[in-house]
């Protein structure tokens, strides 16, 4: 395998391993790049991956089974005179939402470290970054996983679909206080983010008259937590426009059915209609194919990625209403995709899933707490970014001294296999294989090449392969 092979591999996925080398190898690269812009419907997951992700409560229920049991313990908890009692059942319910959130991260831990669908995977976190929510806000914990999940489902399809996808998610709405949003108390959190963040971007035009309108267009929707209850009035007012599904809800009676003037364009009262108006019209603003096309690039590229690109970029975003496939392929085939490999420098979850990836290969970890304990460690835990900007893509929130010596750290516990990833939670689960033997045919045929000679001399040095793979794993070969 070639230089630019394994870096193209290694900038698409979570890092190159011997498992994802042998399907590239087997494919040849456009067939491979092609099944990557194209995953089937099911993951490919290892048998052993599926099955504990199949035992989740997150994936065999639906989220309003999950959410109002959840509600109705907190509500019963809460009305609890005796202070003693009402602490535990508190504190039980928090536990409750840890778990769900517990569950979520191992879920996407395990597909991000074993899919083959590397990309699918790669480009669901970089939406929930995008459209980011906090774990710990409220009960965001409950709603977390089906929020992540719905991001992947279109994670490689129409970006208007991901836009309205988290526009009637309970995690963003809750999140971005939508659901406090209502005609005569108009909150503009989230109208702001979706200008700002989501779609067109700072400095791109739009005026806070805007952010006001859009948020007035946003009255309404909101969240409903109880189960549906048959025996309940119906509301008297404007009753067609109410829309009820799952925990979403778009309440006409909190709607303000006024006429709108929206970055130029007039909004009549229509109720959920106008919605769907306004992220068509934001969806397909030029500052959005631009602003996205721009992240994008620089997620995958290079922090400052070339211009040039980007505009082509913007381009096929336009041309194909937000297909981010193409967006991607135009990127992928750029000659200033291939002429910046390896430059990109790792954050912290692409740094720490690589060396799992390459250490481990398909080996199946039993137990997340340590990943996400590393990730927590070096400022960038899973679902744990509090403000709506989500984490940054660019080195030098990365690169700094306290950030390489607890890389170092990390890099030496997964080389010594001494953090406990294969050790299950369960009272006889004892497994724990011996450490890694990164300096594999793999590593000689593929990765070596590519060391400087100050690492190589740095890994011949090493008293024990431990060490050496410590090393290896801190080398600055392996943090691009």
């Amino acid at each position: 395998m070639s230089a630019a092979d394994l870096a193209f591999i290694d900038r698409v996925t979570w890092g190159a391993n011997e498992a994802t080398a042998a399907e590239f190898s087997a494919l040849g690269r456009d067939r491979w790049l092609d099944r990557q812009l194209h995953p089937g419907p099911k993951d490919r997951l290892p048998a052993a991956a599926q099955a504990i992700i199949d035992a989740m409560p997150i994936t065999k229920q639906p989220l309003t089974e999950l959410a109002w049991p959840l509600t109705a313990q907190q509500r019963n908890a809460n009305q609890i005179q005796d202070q003693e009692q009402k602490k535990v059942l508190q504190q039980t319910f928090q536990q409750d939402l840890n778990e769900l959130g517990r569950q979520a991260a191992t879920r996407s831990l395990l597909r991000d470290l074993y899919s083959p669908d590397q990309l699918r995977e790669k480009m669901t976190w970089f939406w929930f970054n995008h459209f980011n929510v906090h774990l710990y806000k409220a009960d965001i914990r409950e709603t977390i996983g089906d929020y992540e999940e719905q991001l992947r489902k279109h994670a490689l399809g129409k970006f208007r679909d991901l836009l309205r996808t988290t526009a009637t998610h309970a995690a963003m709405l809750r999140y971005l206080d939508n659901s406090e949003n209502a005609k005569g108390r108009i909150n503009e959190n989230y109208a702001r983010e979706i200008m700002e963040l989501h779609t067109m971007g700072v400095g791109s035009g739009y005026t806070q008259e805007d952010v006001q309108e859009l948020a007035r267009v946003l009255t309404g929707v909101g969240v409903n937590f109880q189960p549906p209850d048959p025996n309940a009035p119906k509301p008297v007012m404007a009753q067609p426009d109410h829309i009820r599904t799952g925990l979403f809800e778009f309440n006409p009676n909190r709607h303000d059915y006024g006429v709108k003037n929206f970055l130029g364009h007039t909004i009549e009262g229509r109720g959920f209609a106008e919605v769907e108006q306004a992220l068509d019209i934001l969806a397909r603003h030029p500052a959005t194919a631009t602003h996205l096309s721009r992240q994008i690039a620089t997620y995958f590229l290079s922090d400052a990625p070339p211009e040039a690109l980007v505009q082509r970029m913007a381009e096929a975003f336009r041309t194909t209403d937000g297909d981010i496939e193409r967006v991607l392929l135009v990127m992928f085939k750029s000659p200033e995709f291939a002429g910046a490999l390896p430059e990109k420098y790792k954050d912290p979850m692409q740094f720490v899933l690589s060396a799992v990836r390459l250490a481990y290969d398909t080996k199946v970890i039993l137990n997340a707490g340590p990943i996400l304990n590393w990730l927590n460690r070096l400022g960038e835990g899973l679902y744990n970014h509090q403000t709506p900007d989500g984490y940054p893509m660019t080195a030098v929130a990365w690169n700094g001294p306290g950030q390489m010596a607890t890389r170092f750290e990390i890099a030496r516990a997964i080389g010594s296999n001494a953090a406990g990833m294969f050790k299950s939670s369960a009272p006889d689960g004892v497994e724990q294989p011996a450490f890694p033997r990164i300096a594999n045919a793999f590593y000689f045929n593929a990765v070596q090449p590519t060391l400087s000679a100050a690492t190589r001399e740095a890994l011949d040095r090493a008293t024990s392969p431990q060490e050496w793979n410590a090393l290896f794993l801190s080398s600055p070969e392996f943090m691009r």
